[in-house]
C-alpha cells in the first residue's frame, strides 16, 4: 500500500488480489483518510482505518516500522525484486500518462512533488506504448536528438531533481 500523508491518502493496488473486491471491478482502491495521529505524527501502529467499496467495507491495520523489514527482507521478496521494481515502474508511467491528461495536468503540476513535475515536464505529451516485454515506454529525443523509446527510470531529469525513494 502507498500511503500520500501530504494528500491524506490511501492507494492499495493489489485489492482486487481479493475475488470479492475483484468482482466489484472498480481498480485500486485510492481512500481519503485522516492518517494524522493527534499529537501530529502519522498514525500509530495497530490503529485502522476502514475504507468501503461497493457493500464491503475494507479494515487497513497500520503496521510498524518493523513490518517494513520482515516484507523488504524476505527472501521471496528479495529474489523478485527486479520484477517488483519494473512492476512499480510501469504503473509509475501509467500513472503518469493519466496525470498528464488535459484536465488534470494543471493540478498535477502545481502538487508540491518537484520530481512530479519535472516527470510530467520530461514527458510532456509523448507517445507511449508497451513493448515486447511488457514495459511502457515513451518515445523521446535522446541527448543527440534522435528519438527513443525510454522506460521511466530511463529517462534524464534535470540534476536539481530530487532522487527517487530511497532517496540516498
Amino acid at each position: 500500500m502507498l500511503v500520500l500523508p501530504e494528500s491524506e491518502r490511501l492507494v492499495d493496488a493489489t485489492v482486487e488480489q481479493f475475488h470479492d473486491v475483484r468482482a466489484i471491478g472498480a481498480g485500486p482502491m485510492i481512500g481519503k483518510v485522516a492518517l494524522a495521529s493527534q499529537d501530529g505524527g502519522l498514525m500509530e501502529p495497530g490503529a485502522q482505518v476502514m475504507l468501503q467499496r461497493g457493500d464491503l467495507v475494507l479494515a487497513y491495520t497500520v503496521a510498524g516500522p518493523e513490518a517494513l523489514a520482515s516484507i523488504v527482507d524476505h527472501p521471496e521478496v528479495a529474489a523478485h525484486a527486479a520484477g517488483h521494481r519494473r512492476t512499480g515502474v510501469n504503473l509509475a508511467s501509467l500513472a503518469l500518462t493519466a496525470l498528464r491528461s488535459e484536465d488534470v495536468r494543471g493540478r498535477a503540476m502545481q502538487a508540491p512533488y518537484p520530481r512530479l513535475r519535472a516527470l510530467l515536464r520530461a514527458i510532456g505529451d509523448a507517445p507511449y506504448e508497451a513493448d515486447e516485454s511488457r514495459d511502457i515506454r515513451f518515445c523521446l529525443p535522446d541527448e543527440d536528438g534522435r528519438e527513443r523509446w525510454l522506460r521511466l527510470d530511463e529517462i534524464q531529469l534535470p540534476p536539481t531533481t530530487p532522487a527517487a525513494w530511497p532517496h540516498s
